[in-house]
């Protein structure tokens, strides 16, 4: 890419890391999409992107589960897991993409220099409508209104995104997703999500109207995630010039 190395990236920065993982489940293709619209914004030539990439670092794994894809499972990979039940303890045989991921992630939690404050995994919703989050229950009421901060502030951002549709909790059958698995093996700084998104509409505030989504409207969402992040760590004040509208970056 044709950008210059950012002072986060220099040897001996501390990082602040984002990571995003998205289609552990084959079928839930709008996750995709939305993934696919926050790599298109991170690596265009927006003045937010800049910012962003200038502050910190985004690791992403776009399709943890690419041989269910190729074979058209809905939620099974090859050898008929569903992957996202298996973060505790996956195996390099039987879970080699989460095997891969979880140690990178430990990786990256031991390294006193980087700082990993996000864990995203995006997902569809067969029944739901609008884009929405699952968060975790802790005991710790601050950490826990903490937590609500980003879905509030995406809320803002993206008309497709319900606040009220998000939720929190520690459900026994999700224990071993990424998004539980992560949110108790991380330290009290980081925080875990799973973002939904229907695979059929969303309804904007104030109305009843159900607006089918696209794949633009999948990939703008994830461009909203990510310039979410500016409001998140108040960067707003470091970005040069008046902002455009977000551009479709495709």
């Amino acid at each position: 890419l044709p950008f210059s190395a950012a002072a986060n990236l220099r040897p001996g920065a501390e990082q602040k890391v984002v990571f995003i993982t998205a289609r552990v489940h084959p079928g839930e293709t709008p996750s995709s999409f939305v993934c696919q619209g926050i790599i298109d914004f991170l690596v265009s030539h927006h003045p937010i992107a800049k910012v962003l990439r200038d502050h910190l670092v985004f690791k992403i794994a776009p399709m943890l589960n690419p041989d269910g894809v190729y074979l058209g499972n809905y939620r099974c990979s090859l050898m008929g897991f569903d992957l996202n039940r298996h973060w505790a303890n996956p195996s390099p045989w039987a879970h080699p993409t989460l095997h891969g991921v979880k140690e990178l992630i430990i990786d990256m939690y031991n390294n006193p220099k980087i700082n990993l404050e996000f864990y995203i995994d995006i997902h569809a919703h067969s029944t739901m409508m609008n884009g929405f989050m699952y968060g975790n229950i802790f005991e710790d009421e601050e950490r826990f209104q903490r937590q609500a901060v980003f879905p509030k502030l995406l809320c803002q951002n993206a008309e497709d995104f319900s606040y009220s549709s998000t939720s929190f909790n520690r459900d026994a059958v999700k224990a071993g997703t990424g998004r539980r698995f992560l949110g108790g093996l991380l330290n009290d700084t980081s925080y875990c999500y799973t973002l939904e998104v229907s695979f059929y509409s969303y309804i904007l505030g104030g109305t009843a109207s159900a607006v089918p989504y696209t794949e633009e409207a999948y990939m703008k969402l994830g461009r909203n995630v990510a310039r979410t992040f500016l409001d998140y760590y108040r960067l707003n004040s470091l970005v040069e010039g008046p902002l455009a509208p977000t551009p479709n970056t495709r």
